[in-house]
């Protein structure tokens, strides 16, 4: 497991320092920060299957468009071209397609944003990616890779008012189409997704009525949502982590209501049926 970049608590606490863990010995090591991206946070990273790529984010001058390649079996990192890159952001998301990194959506200093594109590392070079019918700008948003499209939904839009709606964005077309918002969770940003490799499912986040333990199931074959059993879920929380293990979805971490004063450290799963 690769970590790297994020915020600290001291002023100005941004830091471009990471460590790979190894759960075999359960060991930590250092990254080295030789040609490493600048300090950031709000950032993302993807795995390509040989390189972790960390693109974007906020700094001390602001958000970025800047990002490198890391490569573990040499300890080492190469910039990333900003020529045709999108433009500086944090908050955005980032998914792996087999050949290309996916951005799309996040903030700047002026607002959420409703554009993206395809960084190409073979090539490194950029290619926009289609506005047209594209999900209204949002920031805090989630995105999946289903094998064929990436699939956008939620976060906070324009004023920070949470969106249910989302789109499915094909690069072999470079087009997008809408999701179903029949039946379809309450918005929310900050939440997670993750794909079973016949659904997304959404779960948790925040709005204006607090941090939610509520969640929803996506089928773009069908695009239409299901709920799942809200018996023995997580505590209401937003800012947490979600990974699928092939039948369970773990969830962890995150922030508690605003009551419960205090970030969460329990580990909870959802089977599918």
């Amino acid at each position: 497991m690769l970590i790297w970049g994020g915020s600290t608590l001291i002023i100005g606490g941004f830091t471009n320092t990471g460590a790979r863990y190894d759960p075999a010995t359960d060991t930590w090591r250092p990254i080295s920060t030789t040609n490493a991206p600048s300090a950031r946070s709000g950032h993302t990273a993807i795995w390509t299957g040989s390189e972790m790529i960390v693109w974007g984010g906020i700094g001390l001058l602001g958000p970025l468009n800047t990002g490198a390649r890391y490569n573990p079996a040499t300890d080492t990192w190469r910039p990333i071209s900003t020529t045709n890159a999108p433009s500086p952001r944090s908050n955005h998301t980032a998914i792996w397609t087999g050949t290309e990194m996916l951005i799309w959506g996040g903030s700047d200093s002026r607002g959420p944003l409703n554009t993206g594109a395809r960084y190409d590392p073979a090539t490194d070079t950029w290619r926009p990616i289609s506005t047209t019918n594209a999900p209204s700008a949002r920031s805090g948003h989630t995105a999946i890779w289903t094998g064929s499209e990436m699939i956008i939904w939620g976060g906070a839009g324009s004023g920070g008012t949470r969106t249910n709606t989302g789109g499915r964005y094909d690069p072999r077309t470079d087009s997008w189409r809408p999701v179903s918002t029949a039946t379809a969770p309450g918005g929310r940003s900050q939440h997670t997704a993750v794909w079973t490799g016949s659904e997304m499912l959404i779960w948790g986040g925040t709005n204006l009525n607090g941090a939610q333990s509520s969640g929803g199931r996506y089928n773009p074959q069908a695009n239409s949502w299901s709920s799942f059993t809200s018996s023995n879920a997580p505590s209401p929380r937003s800012g947490h982590t979600a990974v699928w293990t092939g039948t369970e979805m773990l969830i962890w971490g995150g922030i508690g209501p605003l009551n419960t004063g205090g970030r969460l450290g329990f580990l909870s799963f959802y089977r599918k049926n």
